[in-house]
């Protein structure tokens, strides 16, 4: 390896593990509920609840984070951290269900468990068998873990585009984090080329043409045909696609050895920590406008919690201790 390779990997490394853990002890700090179990995801900047509605698809995902950390990180091996991620799957059991024996699980609980909202999307029931499933394999209990059962959601037969707006649209950050899952399971098949799909077709080329190049940062959407987009935040700069591409940059460089696939992740983890990170209560925030100025300056809410920023800063962490274990 270069030595200058060598040095970026390892500033790098230093900073997303003290990143990861300022973002743990942030929602370590402020989001566990004592009295109910659970979590509150409805953070201010300075980790101040504004809101004690608890969205199930978010205790899943934080008693994953929780759990996997417990599990995989030495340094996160603490008895809280499982006993907190414990109180949150056990919530979970009690709660998340519409009814006894119910396939569905609700959106939205108040404080102490009651649903409030039900949704059509299956995002509850997969996070809840996700953030189980981990927590079964941190505990070692096998109740927790999923009973082979699947959900899955409706696709198009044929794969044709479909008319107007809706099939013009594009995410960004969704392609390029289907890329990275896209990669690990190329890897496990040995598929070299599907790995190579997987790097230009739902990385490269997604992360180019989202780019903002007067601005710097990821667009929350955009219109395939070069047309103004109708979402109203389409131009926004949303906390979660850079978190991906961080892991997905990185990742493809692990893979491929191709530097320009280095200089990707270097360029998205400098715009992230420039803009998105808080130096001053920890975590980041999620929404930012075009221009790269904080728009929101709650740390949590109805779509971010404990999940994309900790998931993104671990996963960076493992692939660069690997990295850098290498002559």
């Amino acid at each position: 390896m270069e030595p200058e390779t060598r040095a970026l990997l390892e500033a790098w490394r230093g900073r997303l593990g003290r990143e990861l853990d300022a973002a743990i002890g942030f929602w370590a700090r402020h989001s566990h509920d004592p009295e109910h179990g659970g979590f509150f995801s409805c953070l201010g900047r300075d980790g101040a609840v504004y809101d004690d509605v608890k969205y199930v698809w978010l205790q899943g995902r934080q008693v994953w984070v929780y759990a996997r950390l417990y599990r995989t990180v030495p340094r996160f091996r603490r008895p809280d951290l499982l006993e907190a991620a414990r109180a949150g799957g056990e919530f979970l059991l009690r709660c998340a269900r519409l009814g006894p024996g119910s396939p569905k699980a609700a959106f939205a609980l108040s404080r102490d468990g009651r649903p409030t909202k039900v949704q059509r999307s299956i995002f509850s029931e997969c996070f809840c068998a996700l953030g189980l499933d981990e927590l079964g394999r941190a505990t070692g209990e096998p109740r927790y873990r999923r009973d082979g059962s699947a959900v899955l959601e409706n696709v198009s037969p044929d794969g044709k585009e479909l008319p107007g707006c809706l099939g013009r649209q594009q995410n960004p950050g969704h392609a390029i984090e289907a890329g990275w899952f896209l990669l690990r399971f190329a890897q496990r098949q040995g598929d070299a080329a599907l790995a190579a799909q997987a790097i230009e077709g739902f990385m490269v080329r997604p992360f180019q043409a989202g780019w903002d190049p007067e601005h710097g940062g990821l667009f929350a959407f955009q219109d395939a045909d070069g047309l103004c987009p109708t979402q109203l935040e389409w131009n926004m700069k949303l906390w979660w696609p850079h978190a991906e591409a961080m892991v997905a940059f990185l990742m493809a460089y692990a893979h491929s050895r191709e530097p320009a696939l280095l200089r990707l992740f270097d360029q998205v983890a400098a715009y992230a920590f420039q803009r998105f990170r808080d130096p001053e209560h920890g975590e980041w925030f999620g929404y930012l406008a075009q221009d790269g100025k904080v728009a929101l300056t709650i740390k949590g809410g109805p779509f971010k919690g404990c999940f994309h920023v900790p998931r993104a800063l671990h996963l960076c962490e493992e692939l660069l201790d690997k990295l850098l274990r290498e002559p």
